[in-house]
């Protein structure tokens, strides 16, 4: 994929649901934010929140490389909600724990 795939892919992704996720599988950090995210309270549908799991595409460099002029980080995960960056695993972790993500969320 070229770089202008990547770019439209990634910002398509950010911009058509409310929450997106950009994953590697085997990661825990990655785990504990989809866990947050998918708790009853948020009463996130498929049609507002996205996982990608980078490490399943064939161009998880350049994913990681692109997050990484968008984020400041090509580290995972990288969580946007309606678009904005809100963080890492922890950050959406401190986010719950201080109950600022269901207003995020709303």
């Amino acid at each position: 994929m070229t770089t202008e795939s990547i770019r439209e892919l990634v910002d398509e992704k950010i911009a058509g649901k409310k929450v997106v996720v950009f994953s590697k599988t085997t990661c825990p950090y990655c785990s504990k934010a989809k866990k947050i995210l998918k708790e009853k309270e948020y009463n996130l549908t498929k049609e507002d929140l996205e996982i990608m799991e980078i490490d399943r595409h064939k161009a998880t460099s350049k994913i990681q490389d692109y997050l990484e002029r968008l984020t400041g980080a090509r580290t995972v995960p990288r969580v946007f909600i309606k678009g904005k960056f809100i963080g890492g695993g922890d950050e959406t972790a401190a986010l719950h724990k201080k109950n600022k993500l269901k207003n995020m969320l709303e």
